[in-house]
């Protein structure tokens, strides 16, 4: 189990260890973020045989401003190297790169949970909560461990309500520690 004081190197993504999944499972819409259209499924252009960003340096310059700002929070790595044993998405068959990519976006989704309940673990005010925080920490952990077929069966979104309420009761208590943080009288100070 997690605990407060834990390294979150693994909900950092690192992208050494990772076959380019966010280029390649999500998609693009052209936009002040994306110089490019690019469907879900599909590799960016800018993607190397090697899994890395042919215009890594330069993607701000290149129109791809919305790839500076995108945190996969270890996801790419845990797909990578955990869920699918270091099996290329390039190499392996057909069927395995489909998997892969349906899974990515699932694994995403738990890892910010991860940093989420990370965080609020941590949060002094959370004591009253914190063996609930614990436990949805704990269970967010073991899915994001689950089999490619579990991960895409898996009803994220309700997953995610039920943390939210957690998230939303540790606000709530790091904001009544905090009365006056949160007062916007209008008055000057």
């Amino acid at each position: 189990m997690r605990d407060e004081t834990m390294d979150r190197s693994d909900l950092r993504g690192d992208c050494g260890n990772c076959f380019g999944l966010c280029c390649v499972a999500l998609p693009f819409a052209r936009s002040a973020d994306f110089a490019i259209d690019k469907d879900a499924g599909k590799p960016c252009p800018n993607l190397g045989e090697d899994h890395r960003c042919g215009i890594h340096t330069r993607l701000r310059q290149k129109g791809f401003t919305g790839c500076t700002v995108y945190d996969c929070f270890g996801a790419g790595q845990k797909v990578s190297q955990v869920t699918f044993g270091g099996r290329d998405w390039r190499t392996a068959p057909r069927d395995h790169a489909r998997r892969m990519m349906d899974v990515f976006p699932v694994v995403r989704h738990l890892h910010e949970l991860l940093w989420y309940l990370t965080e609020a673990v941590a949060l002094p005010a959370a004591r009253p909560i914190r063996p609930e925080l614990r436990r949805a920490l704990e269970r967010t952990g073991e899915l994001t461990r689950g089999t490619p077929e579990q991960l895409a069966a898996l009803d994220v979104p309700a997953h995610r309500e039920d943390v939210n309420a957690l998230l939303l009761r540790t606000s709530e208590l790091a904001r009544a520690a905090c009365p006056a943080a949160g007062r916007n009288t209008g008055v000057p100070t």
